[in-house]
């Protein structure tokens, strides 16, 4: 039994090998890439709208609404990214349920590319919202002596991140095949169900999470700026 998608390798050139992550990886970004050209070709804006149009628009209100919930000003400006987080996760997760696929976030590899994504936006936005001076700044408050400890802090978050995604998408996937082993029907399927749930659940919460960490870098700049004043 495999643990991670990494050791199925299907093609090997020396060092080179193309194993069952990024060939998943791949499929899932072709799935939305084109999903998404799909959908959005033929938009309306009237009551006609196809049910997938409804479905789109559906999913992008609720992470707007999410996103304004968590505390981040101009929530469509983070969208994209959050967004984009939230269905690969979800999306490569969900794709379980067909025989054969390995979802791409039971690797390691994924989780911490994912996760270190999630490292860089948070400066990024920061730096962005309130310039680089304020957001370097930030990190040495209240003193000057927290700054090696929020630098370790922004390193453990990420590291966290990617373990907990990794953890939970595999664990599930081990679950799984020791219930095929021992009753290979019944429990199979309620385990399937019951994955595909909380694979919706840990795309929610890598959602939040980054979401909260983008809004903790921007607000802490913020909370620095107004008491300057």
């Amino acid at each position: 039994m495999q643990l991670t998608p990494d050791e199925l390798i299907y093609w090997q050139f020396g060092f080179i090998k193309l194993n069952a992550t990024l060939v998943y990886t791949w499929l899932v970004m072709a799935i939305l890439v084109i999903g998404s050209k799909l959908i959005t070709r033929k938009l309306a804006t009237g009551l006609a709208r196809s049910r997938w149009q409804n479905l789109l628009e559906m999913v992008v209100t609720t992470l707007v609404t999410q996103i304004a919930h968590i505390g981040l000003e101009k929530p469509k400006h983070y969208l994209g990214f959050l967004g984009s987080l939230f269905l690969f996760v979800a999306t490569a997760n969900l794709l379980t349920v067909f025989p054969g696929f390995e979802a791409p976030t039971g690797s390691l590899s994924t989780t911490i590319a994912l996760a270190c994504a999630v490292f860089i936006a948070v400066p990024f936005y920061g730096i962005h919202e309130k310039g680089l001076q304020a957001y370097l700044a930030s990190y040495t408050e209240p003193t000057w002596i927290m700054l090696p400890f929020n630098i370790i802090g922004e390193l453990s978050r990420t590291l966290a991140l990617a373990v907990r995604l990794f953890g939970n998408v595999m664990s599930g996937s081990m679950i799984i095949a020791i219930l095929l082993v021992i009753a290979p029907l019944i429990f199979p399927l309620l385990m399937t169900a019951l994955g595909l749930l909380t694979g919706i659940v840990q795309a929610y919460i890598f959602f939040v999470l980054a979401a909260v960490y983008i809004a903790a870098a921007t607000q802490r700049i913020e909370q620095k700026s107004t008491t300057s004043h």
